[in-house]
């Protein structure tokens, strides 16, 4: 029996789902109860009141723009979005998927020598999905890599 998990249907989207549930119920309730707050609050002025709503507001943007991670591979590469970026890659340039223990997500090493986090598989809360998840990954990545070479040489 192989070792290698099966590899899914692309296009495959990978996201830390219950981080992501997480943040975004944060976000909201931050932004309610701030928001509550400051109209509960009779001795507040008009801009005042703003000040804290708008505060809430940025608090909860930065939990949404926490949440934003995912890995998507597809036939022709992977994306990988993280926290402010984005960055689209061949198959051909990734050399390796790594997530060693105690890494906080997979590490892409890239042909061109440099190493790409990708945030969007970790293992934070759901460590057994992230292991499975960088694993599918791995395997696509080979699968894809191998398939590229031998089309080349063929």
């Amino acid at each position: 029996m192989s070792d290698l998990p099966d590899r899914p249907a692309l296009p495959v989207t990978f996201r830390p789902g219950r981080t992501r549930a997480v943040l975004l119920t944060a976000s909201i309730a931050i932004f309610a109860v701030i928001t509550v707050i400051a109209m509960l609050l009779e001795q507040l002025s008009p801009g005042e009141r703003m000040s804290f709503v708008f505060t809430g507001a940025l608090l909860g943007g930065v939990l949404v723009l926490l949440s934003r991670p995912k890995v998507v591979a597809d036939e022709s590469g992977v994306t990988v979005v993280n926290i402010v970026g984005r960055r689209r890659l061949a198959w051909a340039e990734i050399v390796q998927v790594n997530l060693r223990p105690g890494d906080p997500w997979v590490f892409l090493n890239l042909s061109d020598g440099t190493s790409l986090p990708a945030l969007g598989i970790q293992p934070g809360i759901a460590k057994k999905r992230a292991i499975e998840d960088a694993r599918t990954l791995r395997a696509l990545a080979e699968a894809r890599t191998i398939g590229d070479r031998e089309t080349r040489q063929g």
